[in-house]
């Protein structure tokens, strides 16, 4: 099975979002970059079903030089190899991005495409949909389980809907996109990570998986600006202490509902 898991690379963010000067991105000077939840639960998917019925795992990404930190990480957790669609750094639109990932996985000739479900930065939603259509695919998301019949080369994906637990079953070569949840996703090994950094990783222009070059220049949306969210004002009252306090408490848990 020759399975394509495409990642994308985010920002880390971990405390306090901040903001570029002119609004329109967020500062990751002091942040650092991964790929997220969803997206590593996706390479170990398919790592885990390459080592139950052989093939190999190929990540790709578009994005700087930069990013190939990111695709090297993946081969750390066991991917074979990697692509760099290589970009200025810029985001592009869903459909752009979707349409050059789409190129790598009709020219690798890959039976199993995985995604996140979302990306961690934009939510988007909107990539595993559109490759799909590029590549006349069937495709399922947020999917929590995966397994494969070698037999029947059939796929059986799991999911939970409001509650339902929905089951599909889809002939390869499809496109699925994963939850995190699905797996627990290993550590890094040290001979891992050494065979990491001796690899070579494929780049490829953006330029030539387009068809139509224009669209990089013409997005399908222009970001206005970016806005953090005003945080929730916190306070705490003393109701006193030692005895005193216990009338003030029992108040309190009266409103509350909390004593009968």
């Amino acid at each position: 099975m020759e399975i394509l898991v495409c990642v994308k690379r985010v920002p880390t963010v971990g405390g306090a979002i901040t903001l570029t000067a002119d609004g329109q991105a967020v500062d990751t000077r002091m942040s650092g970059f991964t790929i997220s939840p969803h997206e590593e639960c996706a390479v170990e998917e398919a790592v885990r079903l390459v080592e139950r019925h052989g093939g190999s795992v190929t990540v790709v990404t578009l994005g700087p030089v930069a990013a190939e930190e990111q695709l090297r990480f993946c081969l750390s957790l066991g991917a074979s190899t990697a692509v760099l669609v290589e970009t200025d750094g810029s985001e592009l639109s869903p459909f752009v991005t979707a349409a050059a990932l789409a190129s790598v996985a009709s020219a690798g000739g890959h039976d199993l495409v995985l995604l996140g479900n979302e990306a961690s930065d934009t939510g988007d939603y909107q990539v595993g949909i559109r490759m799909s259509y590029f590549l006349s695919q069937p495709v399922v998301t947020g999917i929590k389980a995966l397994d494969f019949a070698a037999e029947t080369s059939m796929l059986t994906a799991r999911r939970e809907y409001r509650g339902v637990s929905e089951t599909f079953r889809l002939p390869l070569p499809a496109v699925v996109t994963v939850k995190e949840g699905i797996n627990l996703p290993r550590y890094p090994s040290l001979p891992g990570r050494l065979r990491a950094k001796r690899a070579v990783i494929e780049r490829i222009p953006v330029l030539s998986t387009i068809d139509r070059p224009e669209l990089l220049t013409s997005p399908e949306f222009r970001v206005k600006g970016l806005r953090v969210p005003a945080a929730g004002k916190r306070s705490a009252v003393v109701l006193g202490s030692g005895v005193a306090a216990v009338p003030e408490l029992v108040r309190v848990l009266g409103e509350l509902g909390v004593l009968p």
